[in-house]
């Protein structure tokens, strides 16, 4: 029981993303910064953690541990031939219970509440990805634009079905939703009822990690194809040497930074410098910058107190040349080819010329899970983007 000299922590919601312009001034409100060392154990998440000093031994030795014993050749081509198939079998055994309804997407992008805003106009939003709907219910319940369009896909069939069957899908309270098995590493075929140039908003989250570094090409033609001038990308994935990367077991790596999960699915691990090229085929050029505002936050009403940290090392990219069609990426002495993928170091295949996009906003989002019972520290690290198609 608190004593009376005992004051507890104030919880304070988290009104902004996580990921913000490292050139402001300071962070908005809601970001979250660790002070004290010495209070790592008191609180469950904690936000922008730099890596402690002994992580560079902890990542050489799991990747020379999982470059052992890689997948085998035979059992690779099985999984690129066919992966729609494990994602079935997920959704099967898994249904809607697996993730989260991805509300906390409205505060990462408020460019999806700004849709639904009742005088927001014609509005087109796709899902890619999008599973069990896991973001387009939250958004469509949040919905007050009668001319909001949502557009679910997913290359699962049994995850469509999912979407499908669901009660706001048959009967939304404002606004459209539409669901169909589409496959976004398709060769020039769009999903049905979208034509060229239609959409608004495109979300990506968690997605372009499940495909294979050959398809990258065709799925960023697709996402521009779909998209409106000055269209955007609302993108969320796996970063480069997180906790689930570096817990992989042996038999599990298909190639560097790209493995085979339990369930069968394939995850890749993204650098900044990658997502740059794949979206706009320029290299980062990165900016940082310290901040040291403190917030305390209670995540989601989970009774789950953060309090967030230290460091955010966001990157903002600056204009830099576009690689041109017939060349081969020249890599500044600072970076290194080991750093992104082969396929990026040239232009990737069955990809338009690059310019297709602008960066708006490119960043790292690190995050110190605690487990306070086992005294264990588990860093997370995602990359958080919006991407917008060139006029």
């Amino acid at each position: 029981m608190t004593s009376p000299l005992e004051t507890k922590p104030v919880r304070i919601p988290k009104l902004s993303s996580s990921v913000h312009d490292i050139n402001a001034e300071k962070p908005p409100f809601g970001s979250r910064f660790l002070t004290q060392d010495s209070d790592v154990w008191t609180q469950n998440a904690w936000d922008h953690v730099p890596p402690p000093e002994d992580q560079t031994e902890t990542i050489t030795a799991s990747l020379a541990r999982q470059r052992l014993t890689p997948v085998p050749d035979d059992d690779k081509k099985n999984y690129n031939a066919k992966p729609a198939k494990y994602w079935d079998n997920f959704y099967k055994t898994n249904a809607d219970n697996f993730f989260r309804n991805r509300k906390w997407l409205h505060l990462e992008f408020p460019e999806l509440l700004a849709a639904a805003e009742p005088d927001a106009g014609d509005v087109t939003i796709c899902e890619i990805g999008c599973g069990a709907g896991n973001a387009a219910f939250p958004l469509l319940t949040a919905n007050q634009n009668p001319n909001l369009i949502i557009r679910a896909y997913d290359y699962s069939t049994h995850a469509v079905k999912l979407v499908q069957t669901n009660t706001l899908y048959s009967s939304p309270p404002v606004g459209k939703i539409e669901a169909a098995v589409w496959d976004l590493s398709s060769l020039d075929t769009l999903p049905p009822g979208v034509e060229p140039g239609t959409v608004d908003i495109i979300i990506l989250v968690f997605v372009l990690s499940a495909l294979h570094p050959d398809e990258w090409g065709k799925a960023i033609a697709n996402i521009h194809k779909m998209l409106k001038p000055g269209g955007l990308v609302l993108f969320r994935d796996y970063g480069r040497y997180d906790l689930t990367q570096l817990r992989f077991k042996s038999g599990r790596l298909l190639e560097d930074n790209f493995y085979i999960r339990g369930d069968k699915t394939r995850v890749y691990f993204f650098e900044l410098d990658e997502l740059a090229l794949i979206f706009t085929g320029s290299r980062a050029s990165p900016a940082q910058k310290t901040s040291t505002i403190t917030e305390i936050v209670d995540e989601d009403g989970d009774n789950e107190l953060s309090v967030t940290l230290l460091v955010p090392p966001l990157t903002r990219l600056a204009d830099t040349p576009n690689l041109g069609s017939d060349d081969t990426l020249s890599l500044p002495s600072s970076g290194s080819s080991s750093d992104v993928h082969h396929n990026l170091l040239r232009p990737l295949a069955h990809c338009p010329p690059h310019p297709l996009f602008t960066i708006e906003q490119l960043g790292v989002d690190r995050r110190l899970l605690v487990n306070r019972k086992r005294q264990l520290k588990m860093y997370r690290i995602w990359m958080q983007g919006k991407f917008r198609k060139a006029e």
